[in-house]
């Protein structure tokens, strides 16, 4: 394992030692690349004449800035060492950044900003974006039959069996991971988020319902962790651990994140699908009286037509007799 000797030298576990710049190459190219190609899509746009929302560019800023907040600062390195640093990466990875991201809209940028491939040309990264979102893969992985079970997986299949110890051994592995919560995270809000186009759309009620689905078993996973008596995972242990640090109640610790932080992405997803809701409904309203405006037009031309025809009938015996 490399990083051994780097690890060994953690000092006890602080706001200092996690705010120190300790950059996780593979997910700072990453976030930079994404963020990079946002921009460009959002200058693109504006170039254009076209508009794009404000809110959506600062969503997605703040969420790859999470991204790089927990892989690239000293609590990547503690969440090496310590189960509750790296629960705080977990969640934040699967249930923080995925909402961030989502509520920029990528998806949606993206499609508005490549330009679509002419006629008789071969099919461009605009084409293959939507082949890809009509997908039957892409609609299997992001139904909520798929990514609910997922989500509940990622959690006990991962600390209740041997298999986050296996990951943990090797560098790609704890990347793997990583890459994993994130991915999952993003499936798994899609969806419900209702923001970009996918082959799923819920109404907002089912959204809501979806999104409750995947928290109680999120909860009691978190208790589930804070009830346990001996270690879950054999990685974190003494030897790696800071100096002075009890193994159970950081593992407590780990627990009571996970609990505690399910209640937040919670919050921003219902106050989001309220506000979408709340626009939806004002749309339809809006709609609803523009039709009546024509319709209302329409009717009033059918009956003076219809006036006209029965003064006509009217007149016609007349003028025979």
């Amino acid at each position: 394992m490399t990083g051994m000797h780097h690890h060994m030298e953690l000092g006890p576990f602080s706001l200092h030692a996690v705010l120190t710049w300790s950059p996780d190459w593979p997910f700072l190219l990453g976030s930079l690349l994404a963020f990079g190609l946002y921009l460009t899509g959002v200058v693109r746009l504006l170039r254009r004449g076209d508009r794009w929302p404000i809110g959506r560019l600062v969503a997605f800023t703040f969420g790859v800035l999470t991204i790089v907040a927990i892989t690239c600062s000293g609590l990547n390195d503690y969440g090496m060492v310590l189960f509750s640093a790296h629960m705080i990466q977990h969640m934040v990875l699967s249930m923080l950044s995925p909402i961030l991201l989502l509520l920029g809209a990528p998806i949606t940028l993206a499609l508005r900003s490549l330009r679509p491939a002419g006629k008789g040309r071969p099919r461009g990264a605009r084409e293959l974006l939507v082949a890809l979102l009509h997908s039957r893969y892409v609609r299997v992985i992001s139904h909520p039959a798929f990514t609910i079970p997922l989500f509940i997986a990622s959690l006990y299949g991962l600390y209740f069996t041997p298999l986050f110890d296996t990951l943990m051994q090797s560098r790609i592995g704890h990347l793997g991971m990583m890459v994993h919560f994130l991915g999952v995270g993003l499936l798994f809000f899609w969806p419900i988020m209702g923001v970009d186009p996918g082959p799923h759309r819920p109404g907002h009620v089912m959204r809501i319902i979806e999104l409750f689905m995947g928290m109680p078993f999120h909860a009691f996973f978190g208790v589930a962790v804070m009830m346990a008596t001996t270690p879950l995972v054999t990685t974190f242990s003494a030897g790696m651990a800071p100096p002075g640090t009890d193994l159970m109640a950081d593992q407590k610790l780990a627990g009571g994140i996970t609990w505690a932080f399910g209640e937040i992405p919670t919050a921003v997803v219902l106050i989001a699908l309220v506000f979408q809701w709340a626009k939806s409904e004002q749309r339809q309203a809006t709609r609803k009286d523009r039709a009546a405006e024509r319709d209302g037009d329409a009717e009033l031309v059918a009956y003076n037509a219809y006036l006209a025809s029965l003064d006509k009938r009217g007149n016609r015996p007349a003028q025979a007799g």
